[in-house]
C-alpha cells in the first residue's frame, strides 16, 4: 500500500469513528469565517476607497491566513490543557504505518482545512465586499484568493514541524510569536508606505490567473510543505512522547 493510501485510510477511520467531527468542523468554520469575512469585507472596502484603514486590512488578512490551516474541532481546541497533538502523535506512532504516512495524513488534514476555511472565507468576502467585486472580476478574484491561500500553505509547513516537535503549551507560545511576527511585518510594510492587500489586488487585477505573484506564492507554499515535512520526519525520530 502506498503512503498516500495509508494516510487516506487513517483519515477515513477518524471520520468513521467520529461522524459528527466533520459537521462540527463545518459549523464552527462557517460561524468563525463568516464573522471575520464580514469584518474583512468592510475593512477592505474602506482600504480600496482610500480611507485610513490600510494597516488594519493587512493585519486582518495576514492573521486570518494563519488560521486557514486549522481544523476547528473540540480535540484541536484542547491542545493546551490536554496536549492533544502529542497524544495524537503517540497514537499514530503506535499504528503499523511508516512515519511518512503519518506526515502524509497531516498534510491531507491541512489541505482539508485550507479548502474548507478558504472557500468559506473568500466566498463570503466577495459577497460582503462590493468594493472587491468592483475591482476584481471573478477570474482576478480567484487569483487574489489563491495568492493569500498560498501564504497559508507556506506557514502550514512551519505549523506541522512545531506541532510534532513540542508540547501543547510550547506550541501555543510559538504560534503566538509567529502571529506577532506576521503583524510586525505588516506594520513595517505600512511604515514604509506600502500595503500588502493593495499590492495583491493590483497584481490580481493586472494578471488574473496568470499572476506571477500567485504562481510564485503557490510554488513556495508547496515547497514549504514538502521541506518542513521532510525535516519533521527527522525530528520525530528523537521526539519524546512521554
Amino acid at each position: 500500500m502506498t503512503t498516500l493510501k495509508q494516510a487516506w485510510v487513517i483519515v477515513r477511520s477518524e471520520f468513521h469513528g467520529d461522524r459528527w467531527k466533520l459537521l462540527w468542523a463545518l459549523l464552527f468554520s462557517l460561524l468563525f469565517m463568516g464573522y471575520f469575512a464580514a469584518l474583512s469585507g468592510m475593512v477592505i472596502d474602506d482600504t480600496l476607497t482610500g480611507h485610513d484603514k490600510q494597516l488594519l486590512s493587512d493585519v486582518l488578512m495576514v492573521t486570518m491566513m494563519l488560521m486557514l490551516t486549522i481544523t476547528f474541532s473540540r480535540r484541536n481546541m484542547k491542545y493546551i490543557s490536554e496536549d492533544t497533538y502529542t497524544r495524537m502523535l503517540g497514537y499514530m506512532r503506535a499504528l503499523p504505518v511508516p512515519v511518512a504516512a503519518v506526515l502524509c495524513k497531516r498534510k491531507l488534514d491541512t489541505l482539508f482545512a485550507v479548502v474548507m476555511n478558504g472557500t468559506l472565507y473568500f466566498s463570503l468576502i466577495y459577497l460582503f465586499s462590493p468594493g472587491i467585486r468592483a475591482e476584481l472580476p471573478p477570474a482576478s478574484y480567484l487569483a487574489f484568493a489563491f495568492t493569500w491561500i498560498a501564504y497559508s500553505l507556506i506557514v502550514a509547513g512551519i505549523y506541522i514541524i512545531i506541532e510534532f516537535s513540542v508540547s501543547g503549551v510550547m506550541y501555543f507560545w510559538i504560534i503566538s510569536s509567529v502571529m506577532l511576527l506576521a503583524v510586525g511585518v505588516s506594520g513595517l510594510v505600512y511604515l514604509t508606505g506600502g500595503n500588502i492587500l493593495l499590492a495583491t489586488v493590483a497584481a490580481s487585477r493586472s494578471w488574473g490567473l496568470g499572476s506571477p505573484l500567485m504562481w510564485g506564492a503557490l510554488a513556495a507554499g508547496v515547497l514549504s510543505m514538502q521541506l518542513f515535512c521532510k525535516w519533521t520526519i527527522y525530528r520525530l525520530k528523537s521526539r519524546d512522547l512521554v
